[in-house]
């Protein structure tokens, strides 16, 4: 299995995900330029420095593409509690391997990652949905609004009451309804 699947970004790369995010202003052209995006950046991935890493993912058989499944149910369940050994079950690795893999592929470990992801996920919400600091955090998995906000502010800087001052294309297309529940 390759390296830790870190790398720093092209120009390319970097103008291509801008690009895609930029398509949130603009509706209309998102059904016809997103997947071609899309396409660009896959392609981008899969010829950078770290493509032999990306084409593990298609691999069957690999631990890349066994952890993949794995991120991508904590992706799709991100507001619910797992276990560790559940995710390894789905992974079809023992915990110990699917842990140390999952590190290798994400940096993180699954319940950092799934921490993440909540924390992304909430900020796209408080943008759309500013003063509802608590809803959102029941939202997004956290039963504790002051854990939200003590986790929220280490991650960010600041409380995420701040998150509706952020100002970016994506809190614009957020507060205009733009971005759904499952963006993230």
């Amino acid at each position: 299995m390759p390296g830790l699947a870190v790398a720093t970004m092209t120009a390319d790369l970097l103008d291509a995900l801008t690009r895609l995010v930029r398509l949130l202003d603009r509706p209309r052209d998102q059904a016809v330029l997103a997947p071609l995006v899309k396409r660009e950046i896959l392609w981008r991935l899969l010829t950078g420095e770290q493509g032999a890493a990306v084409r593990q993912l298609g691999l069957a058989g690999s631990s890349l593409s066994h952890v993949a499944r794995a991120v991508r149910w904590i992706q799709d369940h991100y507001a619910e509690p797992f276990r560790v050994e559940d995710l390894a079950r789905l992974a079809g690795m023992s915990p110990s391997a699917f842990h140390r893999h999952f590190r290798t592929v994400t940096a993180l470990s699954p319940i950092q990652f799934q921490k993440q992801l909540r924390l992304q996920q909430a900020r796209l919400l408080l943008a759309a949905h500013p003063g509802d600091v608590t809803g959102v955090a029941h939202r997004v998995g956290y039963d504790s609004p002051s854990q939200f906000s003590r986790e929220y502010r280490r991650q960010y800087g600041h409380p995420p009451s701040h998150a509706t001052r952020l100002g970016s294309p994506v809190a614009a297309a957020a507060k205009e309804g733009q971005v759904v529940d499952g963006a993230g």
